[in-house]
């Protein structure tokens, strides 16, 4: 299993298709073997990581798994406690009820890079850092859930994932590092990378789930040599000889009746 983690500078989209207008991760990752674990919006910044792990995603991104989650947010306005414990109680946005969250307010980070551009100022209105927790991943829900109880998102910026911490890395914004999955307990409970199983297979008690799917080779059988013939003939291959008859007990009289729909004197 390989994990590379990556600190997404601002105005970067989380993908690899290149686009006209921003940068993309492949100006930054350049091997095809990674995959994207969890999205981060073009406004926001920091930890992302990729692996080449197939089932690593959905056990990362997955909300049973409480795999948390962990942003620093500057917002508008100087939060206060009963917005933090709205926060900490689930926040009802369009979509449906929030999980409850990890909220807390902190001093600005002293460690935190210098944005291009930067957020913009109001003299007359202050701003204040919250340290958000949450195990979902649903679209752009941390700026929703701040704006949900009166304090809109300026500035997002996600520095943990599970015990993966970009501040003890010292990632600046378009590093990266491949890291050891065994240094890490996020990681002993990933279930293997293993073929892909059919849904039709029903588990059995004490089983280990569907048979895996084999591609059947249709020239040949699965060791590549000839496709072997059934021994037993068809019907439509039979002579009359070789066709079996059903057996009676003699009292079985010929078939005499017309065909239906039909009289016997062809009217």
């Amino acid at each position: 299993m390989k994990i590379v983690v990556f600190n997404k500078p601002f105005d970067v989209l989380s993908q690899f298709r290149e686009d006209e207008a921003h940068l993309t991760l492949a100006h930054f990752i350049h091997d095809p073997d990674l995959r994207l674990a969890g999205r981060l919006d073009l406004d926001s910044e920091g930890l992302m990581f990729l692996t080449d792990h197939g089932g690593l995603n959905q056990y990362i991104t997955n909300p049973v798994n409480k795999k948390f989650k962990t942003y620093l947010a500057q917002v508008d306005g100087d939060v206060t406690e009963e917005a933090l414990e709205q926060l900490r109680k689930g926040v009802e946005l369009a979509d449906g009820m929030t999980l409850p969250a990890k909220a807390i307010k902190v001093d600005a980070p002293e460690w935190l890079w210098e944005r291009d551009p930067p957020v913009r100022y109001r003299a007359n209105i202050p701003t204040s850092w919250i340290e958000l927790q949450i195990c979902e991943g649903r679209n752009r829900q941390v700026r929703r859930m701040t704006a949900a109880v009166g304090f809109p998102t300026l500035r997002l910026i996600r520095t943990k994932i599970g015990s993966i911490d970009l501040v003890r890395m010292g990632l600046q914004p378009g590093e990266q590092t491949e890291i050891e999955p065994l240094l890490y307990p996020d990681f002993k409970d990933v279930p293997e990378d293993k073929p892909y199983r059919s849904r039709s297979y029903v588990k059995k008690p004490g089983g280990t789930g569907g048979k895996p799917m084999h591609q059947k080779k249709k020239d040949g059988d699965a060791n590549g040599g000839e496709k072997k013939k059934s021994g037993t003939k068809r019907i439509w291959q039979m002579d009359e000889s070789e066709k079996p008859r059903r057996k009676t007990n003699g009292t079985t009289r010929p078939n005499t009746k017309a065909p239906r729909g039909r009289s016997r004197n062809g009217r």
